[in-house]
């Protein structure tokens, strides 16, 4: 089953993916990161930027892959995901900005965009550990409630809720949220060889309860999860709130053997 850590802050929740990121990387300089934007893995990513100045861990070949991008919107506006990972996680981390891929969301090529992107995850040897959000209605990446647990990356459209939810990084204006995206699909973020999903507050907690302990369903796109032979979920209280085994997945943490890592 998929491993659930119920942590106080997420400060302690950037951390334990941070010591994740940094062991591989210092075991694999040619570390392929799977990136997410939003505000989830904000402190995972402050977490690891401590970490290798800290330690000096030596990042140029560390590759990344971006999960989505919204479709029509200019790389170089604020709010696309190219500039938003530039500014969180490659310059923070000060990884080389020519070895992170983000998913090309030209309204002149996105016919074939999403077949092409996935097929430069595998000619990189597939992604090592994917970072995740969740939505509040439980989607993962931009793969909206009803999305095929098959798919590979591929235009979406948008729900009403994920662009009221994404309007505040546009002004509080939801005219401002383009109406669709290219996402890689449940099928691609699957092919990752772990899984570490973000949650926190009382807003995501039935989202996780769906996807951790309800049944695996496209209409939960989250619950996947369950079917991946590596999966973590990082929560806090709130987000752990509506959990039925929540006590059981405190127990198994703190009786976690010294030699498993997440």
């Amino acid at each position: 089953m998929t491993e659930i850590i119920i942590v106080k802050t997420e400060e302690e929740a950037g951390q334990i993916y941070a010591r994740r990121t940094a062991d591989l990387i210092r075991r694999n300089p040619d570390t392929v990161l799977g990136l997410a934007t939003g505000s989830s893995p904000l402190a995972a990513y402050r977490a690891l930027t401590d970490l290798i100045k800290k330690d000096g861990i030596d990042v140029s070949r560390v590759r990344g892959f971006a999960l989505d991008e919204y479709a029509g919107l200019d790389p170089d506006h604020p709010q696309s995901y190219r500039s938003t990972i530039n500014r969180t996680v490659v310059e923070p981390l000060g990884l080389d900005p020519a070895r992170i891929h983000v998913p090309n969301g030209d309204l002149d090529t996105i016919k074939d965009a999403g077949r092409q992107y996935d097929q430069s995850i595998e000619d990189a040897g597939g992604v090592d550990l994917q970072i995740l959000g969740i939505g509040t209605d439980g989607h993962i990446g931009f793969n909206e409630p009803g999305s095929s647990l098959a798919s590979g990356t591929r235009i979406k459209t948008l729900t009403e809720q994920t662009r009221i939810d994404n309007a505040r990084f546009f002004n509080n204006d939801i005219d401002q949220v383009p109406t669709h995206c290219i996402t890689q699909g449940i099928g691609t973020i699957l092919k990752a060889r772990q899984l570490v999903l973000l949650a926190f507050g009382e807003g995501k907690a039935e989202a996780v309860a769906e996807s951790v302990e309800g049944g695996i369903s496209s209409f939960c796109p989250a619950s996947a999860l369950q079917m991946h032979p590596h999966a973590t979920v990082i929560v806090d209280e709130a987000a752990a709130s509506r959990l039925r085994n929540r006590d059981y997945y405190k127990w198994a943490y703190a009786n976690k053997p010294s030699w498993q890592s997440i």
